[in-house]
């Protein structure tokens, strides 16, 4: 499993909050958690960030509250990919649950920049930043965890397990 799109760079500690605020947590509407997604963090993200675009970012990305919301608006504002330093527990988990593509890769984390071309490979653990000819190794993620992400999270694929029809 492999996905290419340009970089959105955030810093440490991109806490819960500042992925998608407190104030729209009264909706489950992927559509529109997307159009506040990042919005405390940068106000322009939901308008600006195009289908397959990855967030990168630093240390503890999406600390704070435990929100299954958080992971939903940045897959559905069509991010097809976190980086980061490292990750919040909670928020590792609920974003393989929800179908959000995550990776841990420090080196690729400090070194790619906003606007800059980047291809992760799941398979391999490989980061490409393809605007400046740099490749990173990070932990491949685990087959398990690729069927949650080509299923669209765990509800999907218990559902497909279970020959029934997602809700």
């Amino acid at each position: 499993m492999k996905t290419k799109g340009k970089a959105w760079k955030f810093g440490d500690d991109v806490d819960t909050d500042a992925i998608i605020p407190a104030r729209y947590l009264n909706t489950t509407d992927p559509r529109e958690l997307a159009g506040h997604c990042m919005e405390d963090a940068d106000p322009d993200f939901a308008r600006k960030v195009a289908e397959g675009d990855i967030i990168v970012a630093g240390k503890n990305f999406g600390c704070g509250s435990s929100r299954e919301h958080a992971p939903i608006s940045i897959k559905a504002a069509g991010v097809s990919c976190v980086i980061a330093h490292s990750f919040a527990r909670i928020f590792y988990r609920n974003s393989f649950n929800m179908g959000l593509a995550i990776m841990e890769c420090p080196e690729a984390a400090e070194s790619i920049a906003t606007g800059d071309e980047v291809e992760v490979d799941f398979d391999s653990g490989i980061v490409v930043n393809l605007t400046r000819n740099q490749s990173f190794r990070a932990q491949p993620v685990p087959p398990f965890m690729q069927k949650l992400l080509s299923a669209g999270g765990l509800i999907p694929y218990v559902s497909e397990q279970m020959g029934l029809k997602a809700v």
